[in-house]
């Protein structure tokens, strides 16, 4: 179970807009800002915030002047961390290609959730307990998005308590099977 929570952790600092998509695009720009922000498509402020993020997170570093190409130029690369966080990106990436449903982790909690389905967690106060720090609000927003989507399922129990219990619908159990086993590989 232990690695299982430490699986929940990494796609929980992978989960946001543009993580995952600068993690996998910065090689491509050469580490450096405009040609990244180009390849995106998103505006300056939102780049440089998402790198200062991510700076703060340890996944990327910003190098200084003495170590750029250009030293006008602002560069980024990976730190250990951020590679290791580049792998599992890959693996999310490959596994919502899988699911069809778009990019779902650009939605804060919604990998947390699914592998929190998949680890049988089915009822909503204990899902919460294990994510630690989602609020009910936004939990309930994505069990209810999730359920929309057709990737999770909802049934009413009504004894002794009327209670909702949720779990993956029958065709997304194996993806996300494959994606907690490769996640769990990296560790």
């Amino acid at each position: 179970m232990e690695k299982a929570v430490q699986v929940i952790q990494i796609t929980k600092e992978l989960s946001g807009r543009w993580i995952i998509p600068i993690l996998l695009s910065l090689d491509k720009s050469g580490g450096r800002f405009t040609p990244l922000k180009n390849i995106l498509q998103i505006s300056p402020s939102r780049l440089s915030s998402n790198l200062k993020t991510m700076t703060e997170a340890g996944l990327i570093q910003h190098l200084s002047p003495f170590e750029r190409n250009h030293p006008l130029l602002p560069e980024y690369e990976l730190t250990e961390k951020g590679l290791f966080m580049k792998e599992a990106a890959y693996v999310i990436s490959n596994t919502e290609h899988q699911l069809s449903q778009g990019f779902l982790a650009a939605k804060a909690w919604n990998w947390p959730v699914l592998l929190a389905l998949y680890c049988q967690y089915h009822e909503f106060n204990a899902i919460r307990q294990l994510l630690q720090t989602v609020t009910p609000r936004i939990l309930s927003r994505r069990l209810g998005e999730l359920w929309e989507k057709g990737l999770v399922e909802k049934t009413l129990i009504t004894d002794p308590t009327p209670k909702y219990t949720y779990a993956l619908n029958d065709d997304v159990k194996p993806i996300i099977r494959s994606a907690m086993s490769d996640l769990s590989a990296l560790l």
